[in-house]
């Protein structure tokens, strides 16, 4: 998906990324507009539905070691003009999953 990160000012850098899961959000890239036209969400390399995150979050954990799991934090990459509506999906099954760790991306503003 294209992504173009909105900004903030309050930004603290993840120190371990092996802990993270990438859930990236926005309109399809140039060659996959002719199927897809609405912004996408994005899991590995493949387009998703929102009820496949919990599937997601559950392989993540299967592949890290017991004692990381509390560790583990969902990062999601959404583009700026994405809909509200659509985080609130991911966010909804990401309760259900309970991943409760939640980290959104974004550029650190310059004032």
């Amino acid at each position: 998906v294209e992504n173009t990160l909105p900004q903030a000012t309050e930004v603290k850098k993840i120190e371990d990324k092996s802990l993270c899961s990438y859930i990236y959000v926005g309109a399809p890239v140039a060659g996959m507009k002719f199927k897809f036209t609405e912004p996408r969400i994005q899991l590995n390399d493949s387009f998703k539905l929102p009820s496949d995150i919990q599937e997601f979050v559950a392989a993540k954990r299967e592949a890290t070691a017991e004692e990381k799991i509390p560790q583990l934090i969902t990062c999601i990459k959404a583009d700026v003009d994405a809909k509200m509506g659509l985080i609130s999906d991911i966010k909804q099954e990401l309760r259900k999953a309970k991943a409760f760790k939640i980290n959104y991306a974004t550029f650190e503003s310059v004032e």
